[in-house]
């Protein structure tokens, strides 16, 4: 007899193509092509009058945040016309369209139907218009009142056995604002299950420098920038996820600096830069960006480091005290002649070999170094996402210490961070791992004694989720299900819940993949204004990559009235869930959220006069002890760090795979299909490998293969990607995600940060025969 078997809603973007074309790489990044891109975008979403005013106010004094990436807006001079990027542009034409979701499209769409489109296509639909809920074993949202929403999710909370069985996510996107209410009510809820997105991205940065310098964020302003004479950019790629990093760039290079790019991929916005708001940019005169591009395999960044430390010792040695700052050295870090015993013990050669470099690049990129003491280091997921990730970049941050290159003018550390404010919201709280002092903060502020012992990471949370001690999933923004590694292992833990709730903008595949019961509450973008209180606009604030905090205020009529802004959700669920039992005075914060800005000042240091402050054109630098050469590690210096090289062995058979964004994306929002800058258009599945390799493993240009990886004795496969050459190193290759997230491991992970390991993956290519 038949039996009703329910349809489970597709964890993947489907396996189909959209018609692929392949031209030439660029060369040069940004220019008119760009400026036409952002038109474009901004056209197919709204009104050019929306529009317009939307881009007008993005970024300036008094205006609201890129809700993109969290590069830093110039402390003085701002261009009145367009201080945006191309994907700054798409961001908020993303974020500002009219179109909408209502009931009537839940109605006619079920989840099974609406997972079988792409991410793409998914978040095409349109803002999210009204509170939406899935029942259990309900095949379609319905719309259901905030009060209803609010009172369900506190009955799911107050069900529990203990708060432990919550796990509460945020999206680098949230406002210093909401970060620190929301983890203001987890911790008065009785949890540090505090996972957020830094655990994918730059969790390992934040290790390593707290151990190498004792602040997990960049020491370098931007005006450093501007100062410096060397400045090493080490798996990053400003031209599509930082690109008014370029701008920055190019002016450091007209001030003398010499720039290094370290990748395994020669990214069109690391080689040259037509400035759109320059005439020379408009006219098509680029700038020469990198000086010297180091080619290296997946990877071998750490052999790299080591192979140019071993030429400037072996240079220090035939004239002590010429290459080294001793002075630094001696009277501000600790283990020096621990790292340089462990340092000679290698050898050049077999380094250069490691890395894929030639040696004689290396010694021309240890000869620029030799002199200059004004350096300053980038890096960016190329870095922090993989196994030894923590030790490659205490490495780079050895480097600086050699050349005292820290806590100066010019010269420091900066790691590039991906979302608007994902930084500000690890200043808020938002950690799984709270400091002793912090605990005791909240608790001296405010009356309510937190939980002590550490909650879940990311990572953590997945696994939690799926042996079902994880019970209520609550996403303040993001798309988890697409963030984070092993897709169908992820997808399961989340089927797991009792409830999954998502606090969004736009649909995104994470509404699809849910638990027993959904909801979906719509908020405000940043550029929506919000009128909370009723009585004046209100503003929030978000901290950028170089420890900035500045005023965020939205402009734009909402695309609907039943939205809510994130501080107000997150009042609103404390009240319903802490009924009667909170300390805390939720109903000030929804009057003005200049009492959430009075309570974080009293809470967090660094944020003195904070109402006054954020209200100053430009906003306020907080507190860097390693800016100024103060280092708050457990020697009260700065720590060299000793570790090995280690080699990915591989089969024949094998190859080493990295995931990558394509331009027209960010995280795991894609505004397109192009990929402008590589060559590729109207097309993301497509695997990135060296001629030769195809060559060698059988196959042809435009064969299109299946992807397995075999960790732990589990075959994951992502299938159907064209193969497509590529300038990358021999037995490494790259593909977008989140359409191979599938094959990373959820137990590969980086040491200490437990970050997982998107940029090394072993996978075995197989014809595809469907």
């Amino acid at each position: 007899m038949a039996t009703n078997i329910p349809l489970i809603p597709n964890p993947e973007n489907p396996e189909h193509f959209t018609g692929i074309r392949i031209s030439k790489p660029k060369t040069v990044a940004a220019g008119i092509p760009a400026v036409i891109s952002s038109f474009k975008h901004i056209k197919a979403e709204m009104s050019i009058f929306r529009g317009m005013k939307a881009l007008l106010a993005l970024n300036q004094k008094g205006g609201f945040d890129c809700p993109s990436c969290a590069w830093p807006d110039p402390d003085d001079e701002r261009s009145g016309i367009a201080e945006y990027c191309e994907n700054g542009a798409k961001a908020v034409a993303e974020e500002a369209t009219e179109k909408r979701l209502r009931a009537d499209f839940f109605r006619d769409n079920s989840v099974y139907d609406l997972a079988q489109l792409t991410d793409y296509e998914i978040g095409k639909k349109g803002r999210i218009a009204e509170p939406m809920y899935l029942p259990e074993g309900a095949t379609h949202y319905q719309p259901i009142s905030w009060n209803n929403a609010f009172q369900k999710i506190a009955a799911h909370l107050n069900h529990l056995s203990h708060p432990n069985e919550a796990i509460f996510y945020t999206s680098g996107r949230a406002s210093n604002e909401a970060a620190f209410l929301y983890q203001l009510f987890v911790r008065e809820y009785g949890t540090n299950n505090l996972p957020d997105c830094s655990n994918m991205c730059h969790e390992s940065s934040g290790v390593a420098l707290n151990e190498s310098v004792g602040i997990g964020k960049g020491s370098v302003t931007l005006e450093d920038f501007y100062e410096a004479e060397v400045i090493m950019i080490l798996g990053q790629n400003p031209g599509t996820n930082h690109p008014r990093m370029l701008s920055a760039l190019q002016k450091a290079k007209r001030n003398g600096a010499m720039i290094i790019s370290v990748n395994p991929l020669p990214e069109t916005g690391l080689m040259g830069f037509d400035n759109p708001q320059q005439v020379k940019g408009i006219l098509g005169i680029e700038s020469v960006l990198t000086d010297i591009f180091l080619h290296v395999r997946i990877n071998g960044d750490m052999a790299l480091l080591k192979a140019v430390e071993l030429l400037l010792l072996e240079e220090e040695q035939k004239n002590p005290g010429s290459i080294f700052d001793h002075e630094f050295i001696e009277n501000q870090t600790a283990g020096y002649s621990e790292f340089i015993n462990h340092l000679k013990q290698y050898n050049v050669q077999e380094l250069a070999d490691q890395c894929g470099i030639h040696i004689d690049q290396i010694r021309e990129t240890a000869a620029a170094l030799k002199d200059k003491k004004k350096i300053i280091a980038c890096w960016a997921m190329g870095l922090t996402q993989h196994k030894n990730a923590v030790a490659t970049i205490r490495e780079l941050v050895n480097l600086l210490l050699l050349k005292g290159s820290i806590g100066k003018p010019g010269a420091g550390t900066c790691p590039v961070r991906g979302h608007s404010n994902v930084q500000g919201d690890r200043t808020m709280g938002i950690y799984e791992k709270p400091s002793k002092a912090f605990l005791n903060s909240i608790e001296q502020n405010f009356g309510f004694h937190p939980p002590q012992e550490h909650g879940f990471d990311t990572v953590e949370a997945i696994h939690a989720m799926h042996d079902e001690k994880g019970k209520v999933f609550f996403a303040l923004g993001g798309n988890f299900l697409s963030a984070t590694p092993d897709t169908l292992y992820t997808a399961e833990a989340l089927r797991n819940c009792a409830l999954t709730v998502h606090v969004s903008t736009k649909l995104n595949r994470s509404h699809l993949v849910h638990g027993k019961e959904a909801i979906i509450l719509p908020c405000y973008g940043r550029s929506d204004m919000d009128m909370t209180g009723g009585r004046e606009p209100q503003f929030v604030s978000c901290e950028n990559s170089m420890g900035v905090v500045q005023m965020s205020k939205g402009i734009l009529k909402p695309v609907s009235d039943d939205l809510m802004s994130e501080p107000a959700i997150i009042c609103h669920l404390a009240k319903a869930t802490l009924n009667g039992r909170s300390v805390v005075n939720w109903d000030q914060y929804l009057n003005h959220y200049d009492h959430i800005r009075t309570d974080i000042e009293r809470t967090i240091p660094g944020f003195d006069d904070y109402n006054k402050r954020v209200r100053e054109p430009g906003g306020f630098y907080l507190p860097n002890n390693s800016r100024v050469g103060k280092f708050d590690t457990t020697t009260q210096k700065a720590n060299f760090h000793v570790a090995d090289v280690t080699v990915q062995k591989l089969e024949k058979d094998e190859l080493m795979m990295m995931t990558i964004r394509s331009h027209d994306q960010f995280n795991t929002t894609i505004y397109g299909l192009d990929d402008r800058y590589r060559g590729i258009h109207n097309e993301r599945r497509i695997i990135f490998m060296n001629q030769a390799d195809i060559y060698d493993f059988g196959f042809k240009n435009g064969d299109v293969v299946d992807l397995h990886n075999y960790d732990d004795g589990v075959e994951r496969i992502a299938r159907k990607f064209i193969i497509v050459p590529f300038a990358i190193p021999r037995q490494c290759t790259a593909t977008y995600f989140p359409e191979t997230n599938v094959l990373v491991p959820i137990k590969s992970t980086a040491e200490k940060s437990n970050t997982p390991v998107s940029k090394l993956i072993v996978i075995k290519l197989k014809k595809c025969t469907s």
